[in-house]
């Protein structure tokens, strides 16, 4: 009956379940995310990540933050990076130039920054439950929060943004030579070709004949009869 009465972590009601089989599934898209070769595997497993995201904003009764979070995440940041991935012709398969050696520092740095953000997020609501049966607030409410008191981490969300725009577009140029060098290189290569005609057309001109290939350098022709 006290289980009951209060409620706690030992207790948990379905929502809260399916809030951590939900976080978990998104956790775990996003770590396939970071770790995989394929780029456009890389980008759909984003979608499930995103999408994951959106269904625990669901589950907290945050319907508008939902449905921004689909349309502009899923539906607009995801749907740029595949259209970018195709408009720069990048590999479909495994990319070992995607591998970076400094996988383990960013497992570190990724490892502490969740603990201490789940560390610092269970040190202040400890003693705090909130129930989520009644819905408080609107669209308007929640506008005017965002852009009254959010609005710095908002702007740097955008500059983040422009900063892997800007990122994606230097890695999409050719690493090699430039397209100056590769044209001259293209229109000297007729040139070579054509050069073996035009050298026995020149020794046709001046009279002279190679020796034919195998032969000892005389003149070719039947040997001359002898009558008896």
């Amino acid at each position: 009956m006290l289980a009951a009465a209060s409620p706690g972590f030992l207790s948990p009601t379905g929502v809260e379940i399916a809030f951590l089989l939900v976080g978990i599934v998104t956790l775990g898209a996003a770590v396939v995310t970071v770790t995989t070769r394929q780029l456009v595997h890389a980008a759909l497993w984003l979608v499930v990540a995103l999408g994951g995201i959106a269904v625990e904003y669901l589950l907290l009764t945050a319907e508008f933050i939902a449905w921004v979070q689909v349309l502009i995440y899923v539906g607009s940041v995801v749907v740029l990076l595949l259209f970018g991935l195709m408009l720069t012709k990048a590999p479909i398969g495994r990319s070992p130039d995607a591998d970076s050696g400094n996988r383990w520092a960013a497992l570190t740095v990724a490892i502490a920054s969740a603990v201490a953000l789940v560390w610092v997020v269970v040190d202040a609501f400890r003693a705090t439950w909130i129930r989520l049966d009644t819905v408080q607030g609107s669209t308007e409410v929640s506008g005017r929060s965002l852009f009254q008191y959010w609005v710095l981490p908002f702007e740097a969300l955008s500059v983040l943004l422009l900063a892997a725009l800007v990122g994606a577009i230097v890695l999409s140029r050719k690493k090699g030579e430039p397209p100056a060098a590769s044209e001259a290189s293209a229109t000297s290569t007729p040139s070579v070709i054509a050069a073996p005609p035009a050298a026995s057309a020149a020794s046709a001109a001046s009279g002279t004949s190679a020796a034919p290939a195998g032969g000892d350098g005389d003149t070719a022709g039947p040997a001359p009869r002898e009558d008896r």
